[in-house]
């Protein structure tokens, strides 16, 4: 009758019936067996998330970076402490720390002796923006013409040799300028770079603030920003140049802002000409400082500035990045 009641078998209605004869009530309670005991004590999870932190050559492994593969390999085999756990565990304990493996990258450092000085002059300069007129400059090489060969951007011939283009090549120059107090990017394309050219970006940076105000500029170290001439002119007009160290050009907040740039008007284009290249230049950066807030453009900056910190592998002012594996 009982059996058919609560829908059980009969020998496991016997047995609970004789347990509460013994033990009363308490035979009701379950008794969970609690899983499988713990491998890894929080001691050795931390012990394996420092060794996935920990570059392999300080451990006396061939290899430059670690995989899943190759570190539970190595905490296998580790010496005095033997930690077995399978590459799914592994992958797992690592995500739940926040550790993730990042394509590897390479980067210049800077010979420059002066480094940490002229750093430390830029964050300075940036941190005063909001009460001095701070602007950055910088140039970059524009070529024109057809990309690399993609199916169906490039005529081919019926036995599919890429025809020869005659679509004008060479290089142009893109003098950029950005200015932190408004959120404002202009800029003009040249043929050729040089101080004389430089120097009218500079002048175009001037008159943009006629009220005298010191100015700013954050610039690399190209020989053309260099001559004799925007030295005399710099100290004449209330202009401070900074230059960022050798191998740092992440360190010109511009740098994010002409990637942007080069994603919404070079990539994946084909200009027939120069002229119809820097049409397209104008005309983003007329769209980009109507809608300076605009999502996509925030998000392209965003992206640039990983992009450039990562490259070089440390954060604004010589902060290390969170290591990563």
């Amino acid at each position: 009758m009982i059996a058919k009641l609560v829908q059980a078998d009969e020998d496991t209605v016997r047995d609970v019936i004789h347990r509460f004869n013994e033990i009363g009530l308490a035979c009701l309670d379950p008794r969970w067996a609690g899983g499988r005991p713990r491998l890894l004590s929080t001691d050795d999870e931390d012990f394996v998330v420092q060794t996935a932190i920990t570059r392999p050559t300080k451990l006396g492994q061939p290899f430059t970076r670690w995989s899943i593969r190759k570190l539970a390999a190595y905490l296998c085999r580790v010496h005095g402490r033997v930690i077995r756990i399978s590459r799914e565990a592994l992958r797992c304990l690592l995500t739940r720390r926040g550790i993730t493996f990042q394509r590897t990258k390479t980067w210049k450092e800077s010979p420059d002796p002066e480094r940490d000085a002229k750093l430390d002059r830029i964050e300075h300069v940036l941190e005063r923006s909001r009460i001095a007129c701070s602007r950055s400059t910088s140039s970059g090489r524009l070529a024109s013409g057809p990309p690399p060969a993609r199916a169906g951007l490039l005529p081919v011939t019926p036995n599919g040799i890429l025809r020869p283009t005659t679509a004008p090549t060479g290089l142009r120059y893109f003098y950029g300028c950005y200015s932190l107090d408004d959120d404002r990017l202009w800029g003009v394309a040249r043929r050729k770079k040089g101080a004389t050219n430089t120097l009218a970006a500079l002048k175009s940076i001037r008159t943009a603030r006629p009220d005298g105000a010191p100015i700013y500029a954050i610039l690399d170290n190209l020989f053309a920003h260099k001559g004799e001439t925007i030295w005399l002119w710099s100290r004449k007009n209330r202009v401070e140049l900074c230059f960022t160290p050798t191998y740092a050009s992440w360190a010109n907040r511009v740098e994010a802002h002409l990637g942007a740039l080069r994603q919404f008007t070079l990539a994946n284009s084909d200009h027939r000409s120069h002229p119809a290249q820097t049409r397209a230049l104008y005309a983003y950066l007329r769209w980009r400082n109507a809608n300076a807030r605009h999502s996509d453009v925030l998000a392209a900056r965003r992206k640039e500035r990983a992009r450039i910190r990562s490259e070089k592998g440390i954060r604004w002012g010589g902060r290390p990045l969170t290591a990563t594996a």
